[in-house]
């Protein structure tokens, strides 16, 4: 089974066939690019109905800095599926680590991020990945990700 066509970009409704991911916890919107094995570009588009917004300063609504790490990792495992081909019904990828992580400016409503992550060593399912989060092409946070693959 082909798993994508990566000329072109992937929808969330395929994005939810790779990820156990919901609303309000699904933080990827769309792949634009993704080359297996190497790298990924996915985006997230912020809005202010995004439920964390009404107690994460409502009165300056500002991304909590933890989602949009999580958001890189998710963009990390989807690049690890596409790597790595389907999983097994049992198979989850778990965000194991993360190091270095630096926010360079705030996420507000609005913003689009753009997601990059490269691949930059797999051993025995885990993967260790750059990541960095763009908004309007200057970088937001930057982090180096952990992704771990488990049978449950």
């Amino acid at each position: 089974m082909s798993i994508i066509n990566t000329e072109h970009p992937i929808n969330i409704m395929e994005i939810m066939k790779y990820m156990p991911h919901r609303y309000p916890f699904l933080l990827v919107d769309r792949v634009i690019d993704v080359t297996p094995g190497k790298k990924i570009s996915v985006i997230k588009n912020v809005t202010i109905n995004e439920p964390f917004f009404t107690g994460h300063f409502p009165d300056y609504p500002v991304m909590p800095g933890v989602l949009i790490i999580e958001s890189m990792a998710q963009a990390a495992g989807i690049l690890s599926i596409l790597t790595h081909g389907p999983k097994k019904d049992n198979e989850l990828y778990f965000f194991a680590a993360i190091n270095n992580a630096k926010f360079k400016r705030q996420v507000i409503p609005g913003d689009t991020l753009t997601i990059e992550v490269e691949m930059m060593k797999v051993l025995r399912g885990v993967g260790i990945y750059n990541a960095r989060v763009l908004v309007d092409n200057n970088v937001a946070a930057i982090a180096e990700i952990t992704v771990a693959k488990k049978e449950v």
